[in-house]
């Protein structure tokens, strides 16, 4: 599992992102029900240009539903935190 810096978002979904080219894995950091910081995502297979799509759209949480939440068996996604720590540890 690759070590991804999150950078925080301006989005009512989504806390922060972050995006490794190299094995084209976006890593999503979710807000909770209330706004508290919740559970990171990889999703794997997100190309450079899916990531510039996804980061310059004007809203991140509705082009995530739309074009990348819906679609597990292209964008398939493993939870790697359930609380935030910074950067995501390797796998042991």
């Amino acid at each position: 599992m690759p070590i991804i810096a999150l950078q925080d978002v301006d989005s009512s979904q989504i806390n922060a992102v972050g995006y490794d080219p190299e094995t084209q894995t976006l890593a999503v950091q979710f807000k909770g029900w209330k706004g508290e910081l919740g559970a990171t995502y990889h999703y794997t297979n997100v190309t450079v240009a899916d990531f510039e799509a996804f980061k310059n759209a004007e809203s991140l949480g509705r082009h995530f539903g739309r074009y990348i939440k819906p679609f597990p068996e292209k964008f398939p996604y493993t939870k790697v935190a359930d609380k935030p720590s910074g950067d995501m540890p390797a796998a042991a």
